[in-house]
Order: structure tokens, then sequence, then C-alpha cells
């Protein structure tokens, strides 16, 4: 595997789990009513940090 598929692998695995960390937060935040704004911009961070390495790793995983 060289280190361009792997770096991409990488990206693309902390993606995913950014992606669900926010969600999850996302879900639980709005489930109870204690929860504020703070967790809500958490999970906004979240996701969109996740989005970006997804998209990350689909540029840097494409073949020339």
């Amino acid at each position: 595997m060289d280190p361009r598929s792997r770096r991409a692998d990488t990206a693309r695995i902390l993606g995913t789990v950014s992606l669900v960390a926010g969600f999850l937060t996302a879900l639980l935040t709005m489930s109870s009513d204690s929860g504020g704004l703070r967790p809500q911009i958490l999970a906004a961070f979240l996701i969109l940090t996740g989005i970006g390495l997804r998209i990350e790793a689909a540029i840097v995983g494409r073949r020339p």
C-alpha cells in the first residue's frame, strides 16, 4: 500500500468518526433540554470537520 493511499484511508476513517460523533452529539443534545448552544456548536464543528476530511480523502485518493 503506497503512502498516498494510506493517507486517504486515514482521512476517510477520521472523517467518518468525526461525522458519527457530530451526529450523535446533535441527537443527544436535541433529546435533552439542558444542552444550551455549546454542544450544538461542537456538533456542527465535528460534522464540518468530517465532511472536510472525507472530501480531502476523495481528492487525495484519486489516481492521476
